[in-house]
């Protein structure tokens, strides 16, 4: 990128309408989000020819592999594009330059940390998750490969979000994309040994995701290093600075929490919902999963509004950044809300795809009817979220996020305990937590939490 373009960008992100804009940004992670859906599918199909040990053994492993891209694409990463887009808003593409280098740190160091922890403590963790047996086995040697390659995934979404912080959306979303159409069928090849590859079972599904990362933060090092952002970037006598980590790990430490006890809520729901038996764990899943795939559409917006409202807080248009910020707001509000009042209506319609057994029909309905009306709220809140962490401001968005926490457990406990709990007490409780998330990450913005 020419210092022209990234002055273009720069303009384009300070002045251009505010809806079109956000649109067009948010367009390529939207094109992104469904292709890493085909990549998750995939895998679990060429995993379940292996038999169900090999569903279950992944099934142990997944929500730590989903909490490290949490962690590295939205809540550190976060941290890093918001940091890069306030320097590039300032105009001050040296720190930036600077930032990214500090970002790159960061990357290598929570990598290894992720490979340590789950090298060490991975085994005795699926242990006490109920892992036994073949199952047990093949979530350690699922888990070994992927975390042992923990490194390559902290990279690629890093420097995703390095290159995302200077206002190019496009570079990443088709880098990956690409890595994702290529993931599928090396997964394919060395799960089930076509053709000349070797049939690894298991570890090939593990082999391919650790390969395509690998190959993605090669692009992305080799794209940033050559100039092609616009930030100038020189490894020869680079110093680090402690202001500038603290500039992405205030961010990024916060999101990281909100992250954890996301992963934290739905393991807790999901025991609480399994105590009514496995047809109200089985249609709550038919809810939870539709509310699944909303999340990559709301994350898509939420990464523009990181790169749209920290250039504007960088340039000190603060007016402009929160009417990106309310805009953001209201277009993942319509999105989720629009969704949530279709299935509220005709639960029908989302339910009836999976299954076709009464008990579990009659959980989904329930559940969909009573969260589908709280949909919007959620919708509204995590783009707050991600509006914030391009202002830098995390602590209120954060706290909501732990008031929905604490109201699901709390809240949870007491319905079963205490009021003869029902499936239906428990699905109320669970959408008042969203109404909560919602309201107070609005009221947080709206009252000063960016001051």
């Amino acid at each position: 990128m020419s210092a022209t373009t990234s002055a273009q960008r720069r303009a384009r992100l300070l002045t251009a309408p505010v809806l079109p804009t956000l649109v067009s940004l948010a367009a390529p992670n939207v094109v992104l989000a469904l292709m890493q859906a085909l990549v998750s599918f995939a895998d679990a199909w060429f995993i379940g020819r292996l038999g169900t040990e090999g569903l279950a053994g992944v099934a142990l492993v997944f929500p730590i592999v989903i909490l490290m891209q949490m962690m590295s694409a939205g809540a550190m990463g976060g941290g890093v594009s918001s940091a890069i887009a306030r320097a590039m808003g300032a105009g001050d593409a040296a720190r930036a330059a600077r930032l990214a280098l500090h970002a790159a740190v960061i990357a290598i160091v929570f990598g290894l940390l992720f490979t340590a922890v789950m090298w060490l403590g991975g085994p005795a963790l699926y242990r006490l998750l109920g892992g036994s047996g073949a199952a047990l086995q093949h979530a350690i040697d699922y888990s070994t490969i992927i975390f042992g390659g923990a490194l390559t995934v902290w990279l690629s979404n890093i420097l995703a979000n390095v290159i995302r912080g200077t206002g190019n959306m496009a570079v990443p979303a088709v880098v990956l994309s690409i890595a994702a159409l290529v993931q599928i069928p090396l997964c394919g090849a060395l799960v089930l040994g076509w053709g000349p590859f070797p049939q690894w079972g298991i570890s090939g599904a593990s082999i391919a995701y650790v390969i395509a990362f690998g190959v993605v933060a090669l692009v992305f090092a080799g794209y940033i290093l050559g100039g092609r952002t616009g930030l100038h970037i020189s490894l020869r006598g680079a110093v680090f600075s402690t202001r500038l980590f603290a500039d992405i790990l205030k961010v990024g430490l916060l999101s990281s929490f909100n992250a954890v006890q996301t992963i934290a809520a739905a393991v807790i729901v999901t025991g609480l919902v399994g105590t009514f038996g496995v047809a109200a764990l089985a249609g709550y899943g038919l809810g939870v999963r539709l509310e699944l795939l909303q999340i990559p559409v709301v994350f898509a917006i939420g990464s523009a509004l990181v790169v749209m409202v920290g250039t504007c807080i960088g340039a000190g248009e603060v007016a402009r950044a929160r009417r990106i910020a309310w805009a953001g707001a209201g277009l993942a509000a319509a999105v989720t809300g629009s969704v949530g009042v279709i299935v509220a209506l005709w639960p029908g319609v989302w339910a009836g795809l999976f299954s076709s057994d009464a008990a579990v029909l009659e959980a989904a309905y329930t559940y969909l009817r009573i969260a589908g009306g709280c949909y919007a709220f959620f919708g509204a809140g995590v783009a707050l979220y991600f509006a914030s962490q391009g202002a830098g401001k995390m602590l209120w968005p954060v706290l909501a996020g732990s008031a929905r926490f604490l109201i699901v457990v709390i809240g949870g406990l007491l319905v079963l305990r205490y009021f003869n709990g029902t499936p239906a007490g428990l699905f109320a409780v669970i959408g008042f937590a969203m109404i909560a998330y919602g309201t107070g990450t609005i009221a947080a913005v709206k009252w000063g939490a960016w001051k």
